[in-house]
């Protein structure tokens, strides 16, 4: 496991920095300037992307399913929390009720490194327009299924676990037969299961979108992905045109994806 997976404050520098770096360029054009925006990231985890978007002086809320994530993120924003400009929400995103359990819509919502861990996920994209303003959009960021760590194997302990690329795409049978020889324990082989199980390409995403009234607004692919460059040192780099526009044969050399959607309907 890479360090930076168990420094908190780390991750949470590093998540707020990628946002400003190049979250915000992407999304800047498309949103309307000069006024306060509502902004919502579903599975906001510690909350750095977020923090860059208070820090412009936008309000935000946080919906975060894990306990633990969401009070660290009310420590690393206890200004904001003072303040009343950032909210947190501790639950399944599933089981949220707008009205009740937030009061207002929004003008952006945000799932970074989020839609590829959501399960029925052609059940929990439509539901995103309750979640919207009348104009509102819909930010994702994610790594393609098919992408050589789309199994996120790097979260595991191990040189060899870790930095393996694509033996997530064995066939479920083999798949655990291969962490466990890679020396994967059994909470980590669960979770690559779990993981497996939700993992979502980029032609799968696209039609989960149109079937569910949303439009692609802007999309950029990358070879390397932002987050790589806090991560790893490793540059950011765009996919290539030619290799952005085959479908299926992009997800395996795309190592993150952005996607702007707005509503059709």
């Amino acid at each position: 496991m890479y360090e930076f997976h168990g420094d908190k404050q780390y991750y949470f520098n590093m998540t707020r920095q990628v946002t400003e770096a190049y979250i915000l360029p992407f999304l800047t054009p498309h949103l309307e300037q000069g006024k306060v925006l509502d902004i919502l990231e579903i599975g906001c985890g510690e909350a750095g992307v977020l923090q860059a978007f208070t820090q412009l002086g936008h309000r935000a809320v946080g919906i975060e399913l894990e306990e633990s994530r969401t009070e660290l993120a009310r420590g690393f924003m206890a200004a904001e929390l003072a303040a009343g400009q950032v909210r947190f929400l501790n639950k399944d995103v599933y089981d949220v009720d707008v009205e009740k359990d937030i009061g207002n819509q929004f003008d952006l919502v945000i799932l970074k490194d989020v839609i590829e861990h959501i399960p029925k996920q052609q059940l929990f994209i439509p539901q995103l327009h309750k979640f919207l303003k009348p104009g509102g959009m819909v930010f994702y960021a994610f790594p393609p299924w098919q992408m050589p760590y789309g199994g996120h194997q790097q979260i595991l302990p191990g040189k060899l676990a870790s930095r393996m690329p694509y033996y997530h795409l064995l066939p479920g049978f083999l798949y655990p037969l291969a962490l466990k020889l890679f020396g994967a324990n059994a909470s980590g082989i669960h979770t690559m299961r779990d993981i497996k199980s939700t993992g979502i390409s980029i032609e799968r995403f696209l039609k989960i979108n149109r079937t569910s009234g949303f439009a692609v607004e802007k999309r950029d692919y990358y070879l390397f992905n932002p987050i790589y460059k806090y991560k790893f040192g490793i540059e950011p780099r765009k996919q290539s045109k030619i290799i952005s526009s085959i479908p299926w044969f992009r997800n395996f050399l795309t190592m993150g994806v952005y996607f702007l959607m707005k509503p059709t309907k």
